[in-house]
């Protein structure tokens, strides 16, 4: 268990946490949420040691161990796989369990043929993936993940969802991916206005929270303003009067005691739309047999053959690698094709966010700068308008380049996106810096465009809110996929998505079955699977069916305490207080029983997938 108590950390005038406070109790999957630039990394420096906090103590247990994925790239071994061996926890034994590296390691990614490459020699990302391997292999107290996603591709992103689900140990993790957040933890917790929230459940969960105690906040001030105006105008009209003097200085006095509420600052929010470009036609661009390679007989993309309507929503989807940004860049002209056509209609007007843009941008110049020059009439009032909407009000808008952070620099490249029409949006990865409120204004964004939108991305999220056709990049051609992404995992599926894990060359002893025996036993065992699974699945539906009836009990008694609140009735608030109570507490508790019963699922699943995969290689 690790407990922080008043935790205090500035820079300067930015003051991150005020006498924070939060507990991680064993087998805690927690999501930290929270605006860009408000503390999110600053708090895993601090909980790491790379940092310290101007007040407030962290409380680690002795031989506790914090795994994190590190950004810093230091090999000491000559192959892949001795470099994730170095990672293992030892063992009194001395047992051989590089079985599981290998298993992490084709998780992540990597093929068997790279299990002996030299860690040096893989590219940026593979590298990364390496770092991120040796932390799962290492088998950590407490695991520590900031934005892994950004450095997977969705195969290997689906992988790491699913080893983080049987995760038995503490995890705290930063994505922007709200669906990934989601999927794999038991609580969130949210860094809001210098202080922290943390509860049970999804990030909503802790968004409707903190959204009502702010509305209570501001109608309690509003409430205070009115009773304090009310008791100065007492004591203006009655001060000169000696058979009031009592009265006055009782209330003079009340009103020396009673703390001012301040009003709260509001939350800059992304808020924007795309400007759609006007288009007649039924198609914006036509590919023929498109045929692209960077090297002599191995294309990544050979023959394919689509078009791209006005209202498409097409997502290009794919490991890393493959060809999807080249994709990208033979539509945009960016390259040109060894063979085959891309053919514009004469009215496409499209916008291209890359991936290499944020390197584009000039380090010298200033927000400012960078939004104008992209304006077709250099307008600097449009330009400052963009900056306004793009989180950069004022002054902010004079802010270099070279001084913002990844987020910001993605907020740049968008506002460049809006300041000419377009029918056509051509975005690559647009999320990697963004958090996740603006995330939501992004697809918001694109749900509202009035145009085609093609994106490459590996957030399941973003797929199944938006994607209608799908390009997929796997098996080592590209194709086209009408239907939803839904469609295309209930239709097809990744190719050699789950790879089998290694054997332990030590476990059993490789016995034969009898084929006739191997078929009953097999029958057998799918009955007990399906009654076992079935049990679980049921209390499953069942407690899951009782939190959506007390969140609606919750949802109509915030209402009802708002109200009161507004009237003034505090009986009524106590009541609905208690009650409100009892049942976050019954939620509570029914979520911690739907995690066990969520654990003990995955783990009977694995258990029996396990077994039956033995049965079908003789195991």
């Amino acid at each position: 268990m690790i407990q922080v108590s008043n935790l205090y950390k500035s820079y300067g005038q930015q003051v991150l946490f005020d006498k924070i406070g939060f507990i991680i109790n064993p087998g805690e999957r927690i999501g930290l949420v929270g605006r860009n630039g408000h503390g999110k990394t600053t708090l895993f420096r601090l909980m790491l040691g790379q940092e310290h906090p101007d007040s407030g103590v962290i409380s680690i247990p002795a031989g506790y161990r914090i795994g994190h994925l590190s950004q810093h790239i230091r090999f000491s071994e000559d192959t892949v796989l001795k470099e994730a061996c170095l990672s293992l926890p030892p063992r009194e034994d001395h047992k051989d369990e590089s079985y599981k590296a290998e298993a992490i390691l084709m998780g992540l990614g990597f093929s068997t043929d790279d299990f002996s490459i030299d860690p040096l020699r893989l590219s940026g990302g593979f590298q990364v993936r390496l770092n991120l391997a040796k932390v799962l292999v290492s088998d950590p107290n407490l695991l520590l993940l900031d934005e892994p996603t950004n450095y997977l591709d969705i195969v290997s992103l689906r992988w790491l969802v699913q080893f983080l689900r049987s995760w038995r140990k503490e995890l705290m993790i930063i994505t922007h991916d709200r669906s990934i957040m989601d999927s794999v933890t038991t609580h969130t917790m949210a860094i809001h206005r210098c202080g922290i929230k943390k509860i049970a459940g999804p990030t909503e969960n802790v968004y409707q929270q903190l959204l009502l105690e702010e509305e209570i906040y501001e109608k309690t001030r509003i409430n205070d303003e009115k009773k304090r105006t009310e008791i100065e105008q007492f004591i203006n009209r009655f001060r000169a009067k000696a058979t009031k003097a009592k009265a006055v200085q009782s209330r003079v006095k009340a009103l020396q005691k009673q703390e001012r509420l301040e009003k709260l600052s509001d939350t800059r929010n992304l808020d924007f739309t795309f400007n759609s470009a006007p288009f007649t036609g039924k198609q914006l661009m036509e590919i023929t047999d498109l045929y692209f390679g960077f090297k002599f007989g191995e294309p990544l993309i050979d023959r394919l053959s689509f078009y791209i309507g006005k209202k498409d929503r097409i997502a290009i989807i794919g490991k890393n690698g493959k060809g999807k940004t080249t994709l990208l860049n033979l539509l945009t002209g960016e390259l040109a094709p060894l063979s085959g056509e891309v053919h514009c209609h004469n009215d496409l007007k499209f916008a291209y966010f890359g991936q290499t843009n944020i390197n584009r941008l000039d380090p010298q110049k200033t927000v400012e700068e960078e939004i104008m020059d992209a304006h077709p009439d250099h307008n600097r009032g449009v330009s400052r308008s963009i900056c306004g909407i793009m989180m950069f009000p004022k002054d902010h808008a004079l802010k270099k380049i070279s001084v913002l952070s990844g987020g910001e620099k993605s907020r740049v490249l968008l506002g460049k996106l809006l300041v000419s029409p377009a029918n056509m949006l051509i975005l690559d990865e647009p999320t990697n810096h963004l958090d996740m409120e603006s995330t939501d204004s992004l697809l918001e964004a694109i749900d509202e465009f009035n145009g085609a939108v093609v994106i490459v991305t590996h957030s399941e999220m973003i797929l199944h809110a938006i994607a209608t056709r799908l390009i997929v990049f796997d098996g080592g051609k590209a194709t086209l996929f009408e239907g939803t992404y839904q469609d295309f995992l209930d239709r097809v599926g990744w190719s050699n998505e789950t790879p089998p894990a290694p054997r332990d060359p030590k476990a059993n002893g490789g016995k034969a079955v009898d084929k006739k025996l191997r078929r009953r036993l097999r029958a057998e065992l799918v009955n007990e699977k399906s009654r076992t699974l079935g049990a679980l699945q049921k209390r499953t539906i069942e407690i899951e069916s009782e939190i959506m009836g007390l969140e609606a009990m919750i949802k109509q008694g915030n209402k009802e305490i708002m109200d009161a609140s507004a009237k003034g009735d505090g009986s009524a608030i106590t009541s609905l207080s208690k009650s409100l109570h009892n049942s976050q507490s019954r939620i509570e508790s029914l979520f911690s029983e739907l995690e066990q019963l969520h654990i003990e699922l995955e783990t009977r699943t694995q258990e029996f997938e396990e077994r039956l995969s033995g049965m079908e290689t003789g195991r």
